[in-house]
């Protein structure tokens, strides 16, 4: 057969609709290349924007622990502690943070660095450590500096010690119709003087915002910082004729001292004194800290 007797018309006729549908769904985008317009125009339409945020909490609280940084055990502990208490109530706002003073070793610049990226729970101070030589002053009054552009990021500002365990949900009951203004709240002493205790001890107090500010504006307190922490706070407040709302949580805040039922009544907000692994246990499992722990293959306890 000679090239002339073959006949092309079999092979346009083909060619010729798939050149049609080429041109039909391939089209160039605005990035210059080709996409398959027909597929491309039966995308999923554009999700809305995402609801505006909630409104600003009407109740904040800067819950501060202030303990040390060779205490990371405990420091899990207690974090696991608080984040299990789920919250109940909407609108709300706790900030727990473990604070103490600057780092030692190399060994804790790098793992309280794993912590803060991983939890973003941790302040550390310009400070040496220490008990009872202005720590607790360097914590109050540097708590403003950490805000400057929020004019109250707080209604209140809490300290707690690390052996201290309190219910969020029983803290903000009682700290939540108290005023926002001049408020010193906490557990008073000594007992005999339940109105107007001279001082609140340092398992855990309250400030309102503005005793804060006080506090770090305040020369006499920046010059009288050593000796007991909480006598010398109430000191602060008493030479500036500050915080005269006193509010006494006395027997709704206390030491350990049972490991029944009955030494942990419902209306506890703080218990105090958690020295080890077996008060802190005893003390979770009355609360039943663990009750949401649903049944699994995956482990037996």
């Amino acid at each position: 057969m000679s090239e002339k007797s073959i006949s092309y018309k079999p092979i346009i006729l083909i060619l010729l609709p798939l050149v049609i549908l080429s041109a039909i769904f391939f089209i160039p985008n605005s990035n210059g290349y080709l996409e398959l317009s027909f597929f491309s125009s039966c995308q999923l339409p554009a999700q809305p924007p995402p609801p505006p945020p909630d409104s600003k909490p009407e109740f904040k609280l800067l819950f501060s622990i202030l303990t040390v940084p060779e205490k990371t055990e405990r420091r899990h502990i207690i974090r696991m502690a608080y984040a299990l208490q789920k919250p109940t109530i909407p609108n709300v706002q706790i900030d727990v943070r473990f604070v103490f003073c600057k780092l030692k070793t190399d060994e804790q610049k790098v793992f309280i660095a794993m912590e803060i990226l991983t939890y973003n729970d941790i302040i550390i101070m310009n400070c040496t450590e220490n008990m009872d030589e202005g720590k607790t002053y360097t914590y109050f009054s540097s708590v403003p500096k950490m805000f400057p552009d929020e004019e109250r990021p707080y209604d209140f500002v809490m300290k707690a010690d690390d052996d201290a365990y309190f219910r969020l949900d029983k803290l903000y009951e009682a700290l939540r119709d108290k005023p926002r203004e001049d408020t010193y709240w906490g557990k008073g002493y000594p007992p005999l003087d339940q109105d107007n205790p001279p001082y609140f001890v340092g398992m855990g107090y309250a400030l309102s915002w503005d005793l804060v500010q006080y506090i770090a504006e305040s020369e006499f307190a920046r010059d009288h910082t050593h000796g007991l922490e909480d006598i010398n706070l109430a000191v602060w407040l008493g030479v500036g004729g500050k915080g005269k709302k006193r509010f006494n949580m006395r027997g709704k805040m206390y030491d350990f001292h049972g490991i029944e039922a009955k030494d942990f009544p419902n209306d506890t907000i703080a218990v105090h004194v958690l020295k080890n692994d077996f008060t802190w246990m005893v003390t979770l499992k009355n609360f039943n800290v663990t009750g949401g722990l649903e049944p699994s293959p995956l482990y037996h306890i």
